[in-house]
């Protein structure tokens, strides 16, 4: 299958009509045309992931940060955008990014459901009432570390950071999987309990907490790798004689 059939598919469910306006979406590197026969999926197009790629003699490489957020004046080695990009043309590898529109047609959904939250609405409305995040309930009162405790096994997380104080009861909650600060307003709107998210820098934690809202920040990469499995498992549903594989799920960093 051509890599362009491989990006309609993709757009049939994941449009880029639902990115942010500033976001950087869809082929991003790569011929359209090219037979596409094996494809590696990650959250990034890390120095890492690229060799993986390139060892791994995949076709398509679909991540869902995308490699390139700002205008590129150059490719050279001598920055590291530009020697991930020579390798991957100089590897016939296509690169294609599915970020905020992933985000609003399917992580927002995923999240939610893996917590377990039901009676769920739109967190932060994009366009045509689907939106980035989810505000539900969770499946009983708990107290805040509790929930810590449900977050960590729904998605595979070996530890979260807590604003609020671990006794205090929760039911009413809002996630937003990756940076969430934005977003918070949001969910003090939606007057949720807690704010399940990620990147949240102290000032906004603590101020969360005055304002009544407890956050569990589970890290950008802690929910989001969630990605990885549910883009394959739709792919396998209706690709055949296509090799399907995904980046190891790594934490980025380690709390010692």
């Amino acid at each position: 299958m051509r890599c362009s059939e491989i990006c309609a598919l993709l757009e049939q469910e994941y449009s880029p009509a639902y990115a942010c306006d500033w976001d950087n979406v869809g082929l991003l590197a790569g011929r359209r045309e090219k037979e596409v026969k094996s494809i590696l999926l990650a959250l990034d197009a890390t120095d890492e992931v690229v060799r993986m790629a390139s060892d791994q003699k995949a076709d398509l490489l679909i991540t869902h940060h995308p490699m390139l957020f700002s205008p590129v004046k150059r490719v050279t080695d001598e920055d590291m955008v530009g020697r991930r990009l020579i390798t991957l043309i100089q590897n016939d590898i296509s690169c294609y990014a599915m970020h905020t529109n992933y985000d609003t047609r399917g992580m927002a959904d995923l999240s939610a459901a893996m917590l377990g939250l039901i009676e769920c609405t739109v967190l932060e409305e994009i366009r045509d009432g689907e939106g980035i995040g989810r505000v539900g309930m969770l499946p009983e009162e708990m107290s805040l570390s509790a929930c810590a405790a449900l977050v960590k096994r729904a998605y595979g997380i070996p530890n979260v950071r807590l604003f609020g104080s671990p006794d205090t009861p929760v039911r009413r909650a809002a996630v937003c999987p990756g940076a969430g600060k934005g977003t918070m307003k949001e969910a003090l709107k939606a007057e949720c309990d807690v704010y399940i998210t990620g990147d949240i820098d102290h000032h906004t934690g603590i101020d969360a907490v005055d304002q009544g809202l407890c956050i569990i920040d589970a890290g950008h990469y802690g929910i989001e790798h969630i990605f990885m499995n549910d883009v394959k498992e739709y792919l396998e549903k209706r690709l055949e004689g296509v090799r399907i594989s995904c980046v190891p799920v790594r934490h980025p960093f380690t709390v010692v």
